[in-house]
């Protein structure tokens, strides 16, 4: 009986306890609103222009891929001077889609991924000579499909977000409907611009340019197999010159740093085997804010923290620079940073010169991808609030 009692004497001043908590959380409540998530209007530190570029390798599509080859180093010239807003210089990265080539997966549509978004210049360029030609099935609406479902766009409002796809068959070709690709594309606030390869008016009747006018994109006809004729200017081989000595500020370091050096020399191979305007604009590339290699390179890497010079390895580093102490170190890495700067400097000082020149002697037309994708790209930024200096 005395357990018992007990038991409810226990239970009783539980009750009354937690009535009394109830009343006081109550109180609380009444007294102090609900707190509510707050959220931030602060921009983003980085702003992004993020280009999709989606080729057809089918057959008959080898002038496409040359022209963007050279068109590349263009894009990366142009961003060099946007400016988001104000002050902020917007980060540039790039995807590459492949599609319509017998090589690919039926499975997949003849489509594949080639690079997801990249701000390495370098690989970007390694992924566009890689490519080759061979005859397919042409699913526009699957390619633009596939690109927005596996690539990270981000949701901030203000990036750039585009897509540029390029092929010459018609645009509703496949089992997804491009349309519906469209749509996709709006709610992720993309915009698709077409490039038809062939007469402007077979594009319009095979849904090109409606394809890019669900989206507020640009619809452009270019002959993907013109050679253009490009003007030579006194500027060209000093530019190249100064090429190879921007390459000696490079220190490789950590696993990858020798092998990205090598790449770095290969696609100047590639480019100048393209043609030597080419070579040209990569190394104007390579002069600005946007070629910037942290990842396997120490002048980079330190100007972003210079922390990473004392936990580096003696085997990370390249050679000339093991059993060194870490103030050689970094003396070496400021002198190196300075020789950069210097040659950088004098690159984009003849750029300009030989840009005054082109537009002085410039008779041909240029490039019709360069002028077809450049004339979108600035267009479409403005109404991000983006600018040129």
């Amino acid at each position: 009986m005395k357990q018992i009692n007990y038991l409810l004497s226990s239970a009783l001043l539980l009750c009354i306890t937690g009535t009394s908590y109830g009343y006081n959380l109550k109180a609380q409540n009444e007294e102090k609103p609900t707190l509510e998530i707050q959220y931030s209007d602060a921009k983003p530190a980085n702003q992004y222009a993020k280009i999709a570029l989606l080729l057809d390798t089918s057959n008959s599509m080898d002038g496409l891929i040359n022209q963007a080859k050279a068109q590349l180093w263009d894009i990366v010239n142009e961003f060099t001077h946007a400016k988001c807003g104000t002050n902020v210089r917007p980060s540039l990265q790039i995807a590459l889609y492949e599609y319509g080539n017998d090589n690919l997966s039926s499975r997949e549509g003849y489509i594949r991924q080639v690079l997801g978004f990249s701000n390495d210049l370098d690989e970007i360029s390694e992924k566009l000579f890689s490519l080759t030609t061979n005859g397919g099935e042409e699913y526009c609406g699957q390619v633009i499909h596939n690109s927005l479902k596996q690539l990270d766009w981000g949701k901030n409002a203000d990036d750039l977000k585009m897509i540029f796809i390029a092929g010459n068959e018609p645009f509703t070709q496949g089992k997804l409907n491009y349309t519906d690709a469209a749509t996709n594309a709006k709610e992720k606030d993309v915009i698709v611009n077409t490039i038809f390869c062939g007469n402007y008016e077979q594009g319009i009747s095979t849904m090109w340019k409606k394809g890019a006018m669900l989206t507020g994109g640009e619809y452009m006809a270019i002959d993907h197999n013109r050679q253009v004729v490009h003007i030579e200017t006194p500027y060209d081989d000093v530019i190249i010159r100064l090429n190879s000595k921007l390459n000696n500020t490079y220190v490789s370091y950590g696993s990858m740093g020798r092998q990205k050096k090598e790449l770095q020399s290969v696609q100047d191979a590639n480019a100048a085997e393209l043609e030597e305007v080419a070579f040209v604009k990569r190394a104007v590339s390579k002069s600005s804010r946007l070629y910037n290699n942290s990842q396997w390179d120490l002048v980079d890497a330190a100007e972003e923290d210079e922390s990473i010079i004392s936990e580096l390895k003696d085997k990370e580093l390249p050679e000339e620079l093991q059993g060194k102490s870490e103030n050689e170190i970094k003396a070496y890495v400021k002198q190196k940073k300075t020789e950069r700067e210097e040659i950088q400097k004098q690159i984009q000082e003849l750029n300009n010169k030989r840009e005054a020149y082109i537009a002085e002697h410039q008779k041909e037309e240029t490039g019709e991808l360069e002028s077809a994708m450049l004339s979108a790209i600035k267009a479409q930024a403005s109404r991000k609030n983006f600018t040129w200096d």
